[in-house]
Protein backbone atom coordinates (compact mmCIF):
# COMPACT_ATOMS: atom_id res chain seq x y z
CA UNK A 1 0.00 0.00 0.00
CA UNK A 2 1.28 3.48 -0.86
CA UNK A 3 2.07 5.73 2.08
CA UNK A 4 -0.12 8.70 2.97
CA UNK A 5 2.25 11.25 1.42
CA UNK A 6 2.14 9.52 -1.98
CA UNK A 7 -1.65 9.29 -1.84
CA UNK A 8 -1.91 12.99 -0.93
CA UNK A 9 0.29 13.94 -3.89
CA UNK A 10 -1.88 11.88 -6.23
CA UNK A 11 -5.08 13.41 -4.81
CA UNK A 12 -3.65 16.90 -5.35
CA UNK A 13 -2.82 16.05 -8.98
CA UNK A 14 -6.36 14.75 -9.59
CA UNK A 15 -7.90 17.86 -8.01
CA UNK A 16 -5.81 20.09 -10.30
CA UNK A 17 -6.98 18.06 -13.30
CA UNK A 18 -10.59 18.36 -12.14
CA UNK A 19 -10.28 22.15 -12.13
CA UNK A 20 -9.16 22.02 -15.78
CA UNK A 21 -11.87 19.58 -16.95
CA UNK A 22 -14.57 21.48 -15.09
CA UNK A 23 -13.42 24.79 -16.60
CA UNK A 24 -13.36 23.27 -20.11
CA UNK A 25 -16.86 21.93 -19.59
CA UNK A 26 -18.15 25.37 -18.60
CA UNK A 27 -16.37 27.07 -21.53
CA UNK A 28 -17.81 24.57 -24.03
CA UNK A 29 -21.28 25.07 -22.56
CA UNK A 30 -21.00 28.85 -23.02
CA UNK A 31 -19.74 28.55 -26.62
CA UNK A 32 -22.44 26.01 -27.41
CA UNK A 33 -25.23 28.36 -26.32
CA UNK A 34 -23.77 31.26 -28.33
CA UNK A 35 -23.39 29.19 -31.51
CA UNK A 36 -26.93 27.82 -31.28
CA UNK A 37 -28.25 31.34 -30.82
CA UNK A 38 -26.33 32.56 -33.89
CA UNK A 39 -27.70 29.70 -35.99
CA UNK A 40 -31.25 30.37 -34.84
CA UNK A 41 -30.92 34.06 -35.70
CA UNK A 42 -29.76 33.37 -39.27
CA UNK A 43 -32.10 30.49 -40.16
CA UNK A 44 -35.03 32.71 -41.30
CA UNK A 45 -32.82 34.39 -43.92
CA UNK A 46 -31.78 31.12 -45.53
CA UNK A 47 -35.29 29.71 -45.39
CA UNK A 48 -36.34 32.81 -47.30
CA UNK A 49 -33.62 32.15 -49.91
CA UNK A 50 -34.82 28.58 -50.38
CA UNK A 51 -38.39 29.82 -50.71
CA UNK A 52 -37.29 32.36 -53.34
CA UNK A 53 -35.53 29.65 -55.37
CA UNK A 54 -38.60 27.42 -55.16
CA UNK A 55 -40.90 30.20 -56.37
CA UNK A 56 -38.61 31.01 -59.29
CA UNK A 57 -38.59 27.35 -60.29
CA UNK A 58 -42.39 27.30 -60.15
CA UNK A 59 -42.48 30.13 -62.67
CA UNK A 60 -39.61 28.92 -64.85
CA UNK A 61 -38.80 25.19 -64.35
CA UNK A 62 -35.92 25.36 -66.84
CA UNK A 63 -34.09 28.07 -64.90
CA UNK A 64 -30.66 27.28 -63.49
CA UNK A 65 -30.17 24.03 -65.32
CA UNK A 66 -26.40 24.20 -64.85
CA UNK A 67 -26.87 23.84 -61.09
CA UNK A 68 -29.13 20.80 -61.53
CA UNK A 69 -26.92 19.16 -64.16
CA UNK A 70 -26.38 15.53 -63.11
CA UNK A 71 -23.83 15.11 -65.95
CA UNK A 72 -25.16 11.68 -66.79
CA UNK A 73 -22.91 11.54 -69.85
CA UNK A 74 -19.87 11.15 -67.57
CA UNK A 75 -19.27 7.50 -66.53
CA UNK A 76 -19.27 6.73 -62.82
CA UNK A 77 -15.56 5.90 -62.71
CA UNK A 78 -14.65 9.22 -64.35
CA UNK A 79 -16.71 11.51 -62.15
CA UNK A 80 -14.76 14.00 -60.04
CA UNK A 81 -16.11 14.55 -56.55
CA UNK A 82 -15.27 17.19 -53.99
CA UNK A 83 -15.69 16.71 -50.25
CA UNK A 84 -15.77 19.43 -47.61
CA UNK A 85 -14.77 17.74 -44.35
CA UNK A 86 -15.56 19.66 -41.16
CA UNK A 87 -13.51 18.64 -38.10
CA UNK A 88 -12.39 20.43 -34.94
CA UNK A 89 -9.21 22.35 -34.24
CA UNK A 90 -8.60 20.45 -31.00
CA UNK A 91 -9.17 17.01 -29.57
CA UNK A 92 -10.60 15.97 -26.18
CA UNK A 93 -14.08 15.79 -27.68
CA UNK A 94 -14.80 12.08 -27.49
CA UNK A 95 -15.41 10.42 -30.86
CA UNK A 96 -16.43 13.66 -32.59
CA UNK A 97 -13.43 13.91 -34.93
CA UNK A 98 -13.10 10.15 -35.40
CA UNK A 99 -16.66 9.80 -36.73
CA UNK A 100 -16.20 12.51 -39.37
CA UNK A 101 -12.78 11.22 -40.47
CA UNK A 102 -14.19 7.70 -40.71
CA UNK A 103 -16.86 8.81 -43.20
CA UNK A 104 -14.29 10.84 -45.15
CA UNK A 105 -12.01 7.83 -45.34
CA UNK A 106 -14.82 5.67 -46.67
CA UNK A 107 -16.34 8.09 -49.16
CA UNK A 108 -13.80 10.70 -50.21
CA UNK A 109 -10.73 8.50 -50.49
CA UNK A 110 -12.25 5.85 -52.73
CA UNK A 111 -10.84 7.54 -55.84
CA UNK A 112 -7.68 9.59 -56.35
CA UNK A 113 -9.58 12.00 -58.63
CA UNK A 114 -11.56 13.27 -55.65
CA UNK A 115 -10.71 16.59 -54.03
CA UNK A 116 -10.57 17.00 -50.28
CA UNK A 117 -11.28 20.34 -48.57
CA UNK A 118 -10.69 20.16 -44.82
CA UNK A 119 -11.95 22.59 -42.19
CA UNK A 120 -10.22 22.22 -38.81
CA UNK A 121 -6.69 21.39 -37.71
CA UNK A 122 -7.44 17.86 -36.48
CA UNK A 123 -8.63 16.62 -39.86
CA UNK A 124 -5.89 18.48 -41.73
CA UNK A 125 -3.12 17.00 -39.58
CA UNK A 126 -4.63 13.53 -39.82
CA UNK A 127 -4.80 13.50 -43.63
CA UNK A 128 -1.32 15.04 -43.91
CA UNK A 129 0.08 12.36 -41.59
CA UNK A 130 -1.57 9.65 -43.71
CA UNK A 131 -0.09 11.27 -46.89
CA UNK A 132 -3.59 11.84 -48.26
CA UNK A 133 -3.68 14.82 -50.69
CA UNK A 134 -5.80 17.77 -49.62
CA UNK A 135 -6.27 21.28 -50.99
CA UNK A 136 -3.32 23.07 -49.36
CA UNK A 137 -4.85 26.52 -49.93
CA UNK A 138 -8.08 25.59 -48.15
CA UNK A 139 -7.11 26.48 -44.59
CA UNK A 140 -10.04 27.44 -42.39
CA UNK A 141 -10.43 27.16 -38.65
CA UNK A 142 -13.45 25.45 -37.11
CA UNK A 143 -13.67 28.08 -34.38
CA UNK A 144 -16.29 30.83 -34.43
CA UNK A 145 -17.96 30.00 -37.77
CA UNK A 146 -19.22 33.06 -39.62
CA UNK A 147 -21.11 33.87 -42.78
CA UNK A 148 -18.11 35.36 -44.57
CA UNK A 149 -16.18 32.11 -44.26
CA UNK A 150 -19.18 30.13 -45.50
CA UNK A 151 -19.53 32.40 -48.54
CA UNK A 152 -15.86 31.97 -49.47
CA UNK A 153 -16.13 28.18 -49.20
CA UNK A 154 -19.37 28.05 -51.20
CA UNK A 155 -18.02 30.35 -53.95
CA UNK A 156 -14.96 28.13 -54.35
CA UNK A 157 -16.90 24.87 -54.76
CA UNK A 158 -19.55 26.50 -56.97
CA UNK A 159 -16.85 27.82 -59.31
CA UNK A 160 -15.19 24.39 -59.47
CA UNK A 161 -18.56 22.79 -60.27
CA UNK A 162 -19.47 25.34 -62.94
CA UNK A 163 -16.04 25.03 -64.57
CA UNK A 164 -16.35 21.26 -64.77
CA UNK A 165 -13.48 20.58 -62.37
CA UNK A 166 -15.95 18.85 -60.04
CA UNK A 167 -19.04 16.87 -61.00
CA UNK A 168 -20.39 16.48 -57.47
CA UNK A 169 -19.82 18.33 -54.22
CA UNK A 170 -20.49 16.87 -50.77
CA UNK A 171 -20.08 18.11 -47.22
CA UNK A 172 -19.22 15.82 -44.29
CA UNK A 173 -20.12 17.30 -40.94
CA UNK A 174 -21.72 16.52 -37.58
CA UNK A 175 -25.40 17.32 -37.19
CA UNK A 176 -26.65 18.04 -33.69
CA UNK A 177 -29.98 16.27 -33.14
CA UNK A 178 -30.51 17.29 -29.51
CA UNK A 179 -28.47 18.17 -26.43
CA UNK A 180 -27.12 14.63 -26.04
CA UNK A 181 -27.26 13.21 -29.57
CA UNK A 182 -25.23 14.16 -32.64
CA UNK A 183 -24.41 12.20 -35.79
CA UNK A 184 -21.71 12.55 -38.42
CA UNK A 185 -23.32 12.55 -41.87
CA UNK A 186 -22.68 13.38 -45.51
CA UNK A 187 -24.91 15.62 -47.66
CA UNK A 188 -24.75 16.57 -51.32
CA UNK A 189 -24.42 20.28 -52.10
CA UNK A 190 -24.12 20.11 -55.91
CA UNK A 191 -25.77 19.37 -58.23
CA UNK A 192 -28.96 20.64 -56.63
CA UNK A 193 -32.00 18.42 -56.29
CA UNK A 194 -35.26 19.98 -57.49
CA UNK A 195 -37.41 17.93 -55.11
CA UNK A 196 -35.48 19.33 -52.12
CA UNK A 197 -36.29 22.93 -53.09
CA UNK A 198 -39.99 23.16 -52.36
CA UNK A 199 -42.44 25.97 -51.68
CA UNK A 200 -45.57 25.60 -49.55
CA UNK A 201 -46.69 29.23 -49.66
CA UNK A 202 -48.50 31.31 -52.25
CA UNK A 203 -46.31 32.29 -55.17
CA UNK A 204 -46.48 36.04 -55.75
CA UNK A 205 -43.47 36.05 -58.08
CA UNK A 206 -45.71 35.57 -61.11
CA UNK A 207 -46.36 39.30 -61.13
CA UNK A 208 -42.70 40.23 -60.60
CA UNK A 209 -40.20 41.50 -63.15
CA UNK A 210 -36.67 40.12 -62.91
CA UNK A 211 -33.74 42.33 -63.89
CA UNK A 212 -31.74 41.74 -65.98
CA UNK A 213 -33.44 38.34 -66.37
CA UNK A 214 -34.70 35.43 -64.30
CA UNK A 215 -31.67 33.22 -65.03
CA UNK A 216 -29.25 35.86 -63.78
CA UNK A 217 -31.27 36.34 -60.60
CA UNK A 218 -31.37 32.61 -59.98
CA UNK A 219 -27.63 32.25 -60.62
CA UNK A 220 -26.98 35.05 -58.13
CA UNK A 221 -29.14 33.47 -55.41
CA UNK A 222 -27.79 29.90 -55.65
CA UNK A 223 -24.32 30.65 -54.14
CA UNK A 224 -26.11 32.27 -51.18
CA UNK A 225 -28.26 29.16 -50.85
CA UNK A 226 -25.15 26.94 -50.85
CA UNK A 227 -23.47 29.34 -48.39
CA UNK A 228 -26.46 29.00 -46.10
CA UNK A 229 -26.13 25.23 -46.06
CA UNK A 230 -22.37 25.44 -45.49
CA UNK A 231 -22.83 27.96 -42.68
CA UNK A 232 -25.45 25.74 -41.06
CA UNK A 233 -23.08 22.75 -41.30
CA UNK A 234 -20.21 24.75 -39.78
CA UNK A 235 -22.35 25.95 -36.88
CA UNK A 236 -23.92 22.52 -36.29
CA UNK A 237 -20.45 20.97 -36.26
CA UNK A 238 -19.22 23.67 -33.89
CA UNK A 239 -22.18 23.03 -31.58
CA UNK A 240 -21.64 19.27 -31.76
CA UNK A 241 -17.93 19.68 -31.03
CA UNK A 242 -18.53 21.67 -27.86
CA UNK A 243 -21.39 19.42 -26.85
CA UNK A 244 -19.11 16.38 -27.25
CA UNK A 245 -16.30 18.13 -25.37
CA UNK A 246 -18.68 19.20 -22.63
CA UNK A 247 -19.87 15.61 -22.17
CA UNK A 248 -16.31 14.25 -22.30
CA UNK A 249 -15.09 16.77 -19.71
CA UNK A 250 -18.08 16.07 -17.48
CA UNK A 251 -17.35 12.35 -17.69
CA UNK A 252 -13.70 13.02 -16.86
CA UNK A 253 -14.71 15.18 -13.89
CA UNK A 254 -17.05 12.47 -12.59
CA UNK A 255 -14.34 9.83 -13.02
CA UNK A 256 -11.89 12.05 -11.11
CA UNK A 257 -14.42 12.43 -8.30
CA UNK A 258 -14.73 8.64 -8.06
CA UNK A 259 -10.94 8.32 -7.95
CA UNK A 260 -10.76 10.90 -5.17
CA UNK A 261 -13.29 8.95 -3.10
CA UNK A 262 -11.30 5.75 -3.52
CA UNK A 263 -8.04 7.51 -2.74
CA UNK A 264 -9.66 9.12 0.30
CA UNK A 265 -10.46 5.67 1.64
CA UNK A 266 -6.90 4.50 0.92
CA UNK A 267 -5.51 7.62 2.60
CA UNK A 268 -7.56 7.04 5.75
CA UNK A 269 -6.45 3.41 5.88
CA UNK A 270 -2.81 4.39 5.40
CA UNK A 271 -3.08 7.04 8.09
CA UNK A 272 -4.74 4.61 10.52
CA UNK A 273 -2.03 2.06 9.78
CA UNK A 274 0.64 4.68 10.45
CA UNK A 275 -1.02 5.72 13.72
CA UNK A 276 -1.39 2.09 14.76
CA UNK A 277 2.29 1.51 13.95
CA UNK A 278 3.31 4.53 16.03
CA UNK A 279 1.18 3.43 18.99
CA UNK A 280 2.62 -0.07 18.75
CA UNK A 281 6.16 1.32 18.73
CA UNK A 282 5.42 3.58 21.73
CA UNK A 283 3.94 0.70 23.70
CA UNK A 284 6.85 -1.58 22.76
CA UNK A 285 9.33 1.11 23.80
CA UNK A 286 7.53 1.69 27.11
CA UNK A 287 7.57 -2.05 27.85
CA UNK A 288 11.23 -2.27 27.00
CA UNK A 289 12.04 0.68 29.28
CA UNK A 290 9.97 -0.85 32.09
CA UNK A 291 11.72 -4.22 31.78
CA UNK A 292 15.10 -2.44 31.80
CA UNK A 293 14.36 -0.58 35.06
CA UNK A 294 13.22 -3.77 36.76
Amino acid sequence: MANSREIQARMKSIKDTMKITNAMCMISSSKLQKARKDLKNTEPYFYAIQEALAKILDISPETGNEFFDEREDIPEHERKQGYIVVTADKGMAGAYNHNVIKIAGKEALSDNKNMLFVVGQVGRKYFEKMNIPIDINFKYTAQNPNMNRARIISEKVVDLFKNGELDEVYIIYTRMINSVTFNAEINQLLPLKRHKISNDTDNHYENCTFEPDIDTVFEHIVPNYIAGFVYGALVESYCSEHNARMMAMQTATDAASDMLRQLGIQYNRARQAAITQEITEVIAGAKAQKNKTE
